[in-house]
């Protein structure tokens, strides 16, 4: 049985915000990429963005070019864009569908969608060159709940041992089968820790918020997740079917949920980049693309239950133009942050009992950067 905390029993007591230099610095930025992003798996998207065999997306992640696809057997696979022959980038459109491989357009070296070099023209003669030692180089990929994530190490940590706080934990959510409606991309002008530490508290949502403060009470949540890289709990729906602008569910549930989830919204964020937030009928999750020590591209999507579309009670704008202008107040919150620790004057400061969660956020973020 699942044990729920309010969060100021998780609270402990000194708890202050980060210093100045970590939303500033250059170097700590470059050491968060050595140290974090570059280490530990990461989200790269949902299966549903690459339905069959031949589909694929093309990810700048971490200053690499990846290639995301789905091969001739279904399986989901990624290669580094990077033609073993002279380095070339391959694919240049972000996103499409291959026919049976793929093909430098530089000197035409050819791989089948498993990532074997199945062509080089004008290799024949080259002595003791063997295409079996040519493949694409293959990026570590683990399939966890429909959602794609990669490693860039040389040697992740087992993504089972990493994961098993959570690794069943959403197991009754169909998030595999669900189908994206939208994806919303954000330019937002903020380190990416203030993202993370927003999205963990709702203490600001009263007075940034009222439209979701009216059917979700900012002191309804609880947690059961607090420390480590997985932290989160739910919130409850009241007055209300779930997050939309009318109040009304706008699809039909993602699964056939116990009574209490039909009137909670659970929120857990996945370090170091996702974060998931699962409502009754439909599932949002963000994906966080560190730019600079001051700029993070955000992907927000939104997922439904695949039988929903063409229902007459469909209605998905409700839910995510919901959430876009939500987004969007944080965002602008998380600017003015960046704006301010920037000034000579900002000295980190206590916690609230009511911030339990941003709080563990940067206990975890200072333990990986220590390794």
């Amino acid at each position: 049985m699942v044990t729920f905390y309010r969060p100021e029993q998780m609270f402990l007591s000194g708890s202050k915000t980060l210093s100045r230099e970590y939303y500033l610095s250059p170097e700590i930025f470059n050491i968060e990429q050595e140290r974090i992003f570059t280490r530990q798996w990461f989200c790269a998207g949902h299966v549903s963005r690459v339905p069959e065999a031949g589909h694929y997306f093309v990810l700048d992640a971490y200053g690499e070019s990846i290639i995301i696809l789905r091969d001739q057997n279904g399986e989901m696979r990624a290669f580094y864009n990077v033609c073993r022959h002279r380095g070339t980038f391959m694919c240049e459109e972000p996103e499409g569908r291959f026919s049976k491989s793929i093909q430098c357009p530089y000197h035409a070296w050819t791989y089948s969608l498993d990532g074997r070099l199945i062509g080089a023209p004008l290799m024949k003669g080259v002595q003791d060159f063997n295409k079996e030692q040519f493949p694409l180089h293959a990026v570590r990929l683990q399939i966890w709940e429909g959602f794609i994530f990669l490693n860039l190490a040389r040697s992740p940590e087992p993504f089972e041992q990493v994961f098993a706080p959570i690794l069943d934990k959403f197991k009754g959510w169909n998030l595999p089968v669900l189908k994206s409606q939208r994806r919303i991309p954000y330019d937002v002008k903020a380190n990416w820790k203030f993202i993370f530490q927003n999205y963990n508290e709702c203490y600001h949502c009263p007075p940034v918020h009222p439209q979701l403060a009216r059917i979700s009470s900012y002191d309804s949540g609880e947690n059961d997740l607090h420390e480590g890289s997985f932290i989160g709990g739910f919130m409850a729906i009241d007055g209300a079917d779930s997050l939309t602008y009318s109040g009304r569910a706008c699809s039909i549930p993602v699964a056939d949920l116990p009574e209490e989830d039909l009137h909670r919204v659970y929120y857990y964020s996945i370090a170091p980049n996702m974060l998931l937030s699962l409502h009754p009928d439909y599932v949002m999750f963000h994906i966080l693309w560190p730019q600079s020590p001051h700029q993070t591209i955000v992907h927000c999507e939104w997922l439904f239950h695949p039988e929903a579309s063409g229902r007459p009670d469909f209605n998905p704008d409700d839910g995510i133009d919901f959430w876009d202008e939500t987004n969007r107040q944080d965002w602008h919150m998380c600017e003015l942050s960046q704006k301010g620790v920037a000034s000579r004057s900002y000295r980190p400061s206590p916690y609230s009992p009511r911030e339990a969660l941003p709080a563990a956020f940067d206990r975890n973020y200072l333990e990986q950067m220590r390794d």
